[in-house]
Formats: structure tokens, sequence, C-alpha cells
């Protein structure tokens, strides 16, 4: 092999090395733009997350109201609050009342949730479970259970407003549940893409001297 194939075959794979590296640079600025993206978005501890309410009876269904801070979940804070519940346009008591709960800037929806003539003889409690990496709001689940007893005795007028057929608004105590979840390690995947170009590089250069 001559002199000038050596260094022509050299100048090939340099520039393969070249434009795989570019490429590694470019996904790792995009990586970069994408996370400040999502930083700028995320939640602190102690934001209010953003909630509405949706209501049926009978085939009438509301449209999506904002809640006031107060009544909404706080990021990362595990609380009670006292959600009020309009009386249904038609109400009768003949047929049970539902509402759903749209959360979040992510607007994850909950299922219908029964609370008034649910057929029980309990008043409801709704729990809500939120799960959270990071900043972020990953998903939430809801249910409508029966409100504990230590908390029929903290809050006694409760119960008595509820049963009431002329009492309105009703108040449903709503419990916010937080759970964390691990994050991605975004350091250690900057890591593998730094590593594996510079030993992709370091193999290319040795290919291209040992022809």
């Amino acid at each position: 092999m001559n002199l000038l194939s050596f260094w022509t075959v050299d100048r090939g794979g340099m520039a393969a090395t070249g434009e795989r590296s570019r490429s590694r640079i470019a996904t790792v600025v995009l990586l970069l733009v994408l996370s400040f993206s999502s930083v700028s978005l995320a939640y602190r501890p102690g934001d209010i997350v953003p909630m509405s309410k949706m209501g049926q009876y009978h085939s009438s269904r509301t449209m999506w109201h904002d809640m006031i801070g107060k009544h909404c979940p706080i990021f990362g804070v595990n609380r009670e609050v006292l959600v009020p519940i309009a009386k249904p346009t038609g109400y009768t008591g003949a047929d049970p009342y539902k509402i759903s709960f749209q959360v979040g800037r992510e607007k994850y929806q909950t299922p219908w949730l029964y609370v008034i003539n649910r057929k029980s003889s309990e008043v409801p409690m709704i729990d809500v479970h939120l799960r959270y990496a990071g900043g972020d709001l990953h998903g939430i689940t809801a249910k409508v259970v029966d409100m504990p007893h230590h908390y029929v005795e903290i809050h006694p007028n409760i119960r008595k407003q509820f049963w009431d057929p002329q009492h309105w608004p009703k108040h449903v105590l709503v419990r916010y549940t937080w759970e964390e979840h691990s994050d991605i390690d975004v350091t250690a995947g900057f890591y593998v893409l730094f590593g594996s170009g510079n030993h992709g590089a370091s193999i290319q250069h040795t290919r291209a001297v040992s022809f």
C-alpha cells in the first residue's frame, strides 16, 4: 500500500468520524433544548396544580368548570379539602349524581365518580392519588370511598348537611395523596452518548491506520 492510498483511506475514515461526532453533538444539543423546555413547564413544590370539574345527572352534563386554587391539588403536598357540589339542574333525588375531574396542564381525567345517591348510607369521600417524578405529573387515579369515621367526627356538619335534601351545595371531602417515582438519570445518558462517541472515534481511527 503506497503513501497516497494510506492518506486517502485515513482522510476518509476521519471524515466519517467527524460526521458521526457532529451527529452526536446535534443529538446532545437537542436533548439539552428539550430538557430546558421541560424544566420551564415543570411544577415546583407548592405550586397549585390546575383542576376542573364536570358533573352529570340523567343525560344532562355540565361543561368543564375550573376549580379555585384552595380546592386544587398542591404539587407534592398531601392534604384534604372540602369541594362544594352544586345542585344539578333538574335534580329530584331519584338518580345518582356523578362528577369527573381533569387534573394538571396534562389534563389527566378521572373516571366518573358517584357522589350522591350512590347506594350507601355513608358520607362519600374522594380519594385522589397523584404520581410524579421531579417536576412532572405522571398520572392520577381517583375513587369514591366511605368517609372514615374520625373524619366525620372532625367535620360533624358534613354528614348533617349531606343528608339534608334542602341543603345545597353539598360538600365532599377530597383527599390528595402524592407518590414520587424515580426520575430518569439524564447525566448517565449523556455519559453513554459521549463515551460511546469517543470509543467509536478511536476504533475508526485505528482501523484507518491499520489498513
